[in-house]
């Protein structure tokens, strides 16, 4: 492996728009794309191969590879073609790297086959807004089309809090403010009350992964600011459960009313295979916070709010997953096969035939 070679392996990568790249021992380079790992016709990689790829990538912002290394997350930006997250760990012994393709162009809601709604969740003035889903199914790519939104249509001070940064945002009507854990700031935490002496009117943080964080987040947007964030759950029920059993028992009732107060939004994503299969397409469940479901997160109601976005689809614009699969298997944009797979109910078809 040399650099003529590395580079080339990037810019393939956004050449053909793949998701991912592996480099790992005793595989060739791997490149995800359309959700299926395909092996590049390169020799298998050796532990000198890996080790050189990491220093380079350490070496952009001025590190060094440390010998007890066990995982660490940054970034590597290619010059004139695009930025890449970078996870690299150790395996076996061996140092290996995923890196995660961010182009350039934040899409718009249109762009990315989000649904418009999103635009009206955009516009609340404070709150929490919250982008949930498994690791690969476009929580950053979601988030930071709701930040595009926001940038081209207000006049916003938008801070963004992040490990690593991902997109790239350009001042447009907002001024926009990122920050990476590591290198700018020593952690989420402190990052977040810092920024609420920075005159914040958004503020986005890249995972809530602690109470610390969760309890931060919480309090900004009680104190009036917008607060966008991820969550690695699959539904706005799981979402509020994750949120409530980071805090002891004898605060869970606390937090249930607090989050009613300012829950403005849950999306919960799942990216599915297309039913031409060279595509992925965004299927979600959207939760707007109404009444009655800020009723049932104070009241501990989780399972019931299912029901009510089912209801809520025409006054409000929300969605269940199982309904937008429905939509896009009667779009024809994916197979009844692959919304059965993705739905986590065993009902899918008897909805189908029903709706």
């Amino acid at each position: 492996m040399d650099i003529a070679t590395f580079t080339q392996i990037l810019e393939i990568a956004f050449e053909k728009r793949v998701s991912d790249i592996h480099f790992e021992v005793d595989n060739p380079p791997l490149f995800r794309a359309r959700g299926h790992l395909i092996h590049s016709k390169l020799s298998n990689l050796t532990p000198q191969d890996t080790e050189f790829v990491a220093a380079v990538v350490m070496e952009q912002h001025g590190r060094k590879m440390p010998d007890e290394l066990k995982e660490f997350d940054t970034s590597y930006t290619l010059p004139n073609v695009g930025r890449f997250r970078v996870s690299i760990f150790r395996q076996r012994g061996n140092i290996g790297l995923v890196m995660r393709v961010i182009p350039h162009h934040i899409g718009t809601f249109e762009e990315l086959n989000l649904p418009p709604a999103l635009g009206n969740i955009a516009k609340a003035a404070n709150g929490l807004i919250l982008v949930c889903g498994p690791t690969g199914n476009g929580k950053s790519t979601t988030i930071a089309s709701i930040i595009r939104y926001i940038n081209d249509n207000f006049k916003y001070n938008v801070i963004t809090i992040e490990d690593p940064i991902e997109y790239i945002f350009h001042a447009n009507k907002s001024c926009i403010i990122q920050r990476e854990v590591g290198i700018d700031t020593d952690s989420f935490g402190g990052a977040l009350k810092a920024a609420m002496r920075m005159d914040p009117d958004v503020i986005m943080v890249g995972e809530m992964r602690d109470l610390e964080t969760i309890d931060a987040c919480v309090k900004a947007a009680e104190t009036g600011h917008l607060v966008l964030s991820t969550l690695h759950t699959h539904n706005a029920a799981s979402t509020i459960n994750r949120i409530v059993g980071y805090f002891p028992p004898q605060a869970q009732e606390n937090i249930r009313h607090r989050l009613a107060e300012i829950l403005v939004a849950t999306v919960s994503l799942r990216l599915v295979r297309g039913k031409s299969g060279e595509v992925v397409v965004p299927a979600l469940e959207l939760m707007y916070a109404t009444s009655t479901i800020k009723a049932c997160i104070r009241d501990g109601h989780l399972d019931e709010i299912e029901s009510h976005i089912e209801k809520g689809g025409d006054e409000y614009k929300m969605q269940t997953l199982d309904q937008h699969l429905i939509q896009l298997c009667r779009q024809d944009a994916i197979t009844l096969d692959e919304a059965k797979r993705t739905s986590r109910s065993s009902d899918l078809e008897r909805k189908l035939i029903y709706y």
